[in-house]
């Protein structure tokens, strides 16, 4: 367990799963001490359903969300070299990531979480798939940042 960057970076490979989940989370569980976003490799997806289904489980609205590039990111003004921390939850991610580290200093970490978009046939199949990931990530956070803030 570390001490709380003071801003992260989650990152995956559509913006539209696993880095809103832990985007989510995050603010959700240390609220304003930590400036929090989340990037893909690529945002051609919109946010996906079942991952607004089971943050709302866990009382986080994601449904505002929109999906966005590290391209994108840097376009509307964000400037990636002042990010504490990227974590990347995919490998392309991570090698999108890693490139950055030629241009700026930033500390990246790999989080292996499995990708549920495409698993399971029937709607609590899939539910089911979501909802591992979303505690995979949650289990992630709290081992690295300690217990969500009260």
């Amino acid at each position: 367990m570390h001490a709380l960057p003071s801003s992260v970076l989650f990152a995956c490979d559509h913006n539209a799963t696993r880095s809103p989940m832990a985007e989510g989370m995050m603010k959700a569980f240390y609220g304003t001490e930590v400036y929090v976003q989340s990037v893909g490799v690529k945002a051609d997806l919109e946010i996906d359903g079942f991952t607004i289904a089971v943050m709302g489980e866990i009382g986080i609205n994601l449904e505002r969300h929109r999906a966005r590039s590290f391209q994108e990111l840097q376009e509307w003004g964000d400037d990636l070299s002042a990010f504490d921390l990227v974590i990347a939850l995919s490998p392309a991610s991570q090698r999108q990531a890693l490139e950055l580290t030629r241009f700026f200093h930033l500390d990246v970490e790999y989080w292996p979480i499995m990708d549920p978009t495409g698993m399971g046939e029937a709607r609590e199949a899939k539910l089911a798939a979501y909802r591992n990931t979303r505690e995979q990530l949650r289990t992630h956070l709290i081992d690295r940042f300690g217990p969500p803030k009260e």
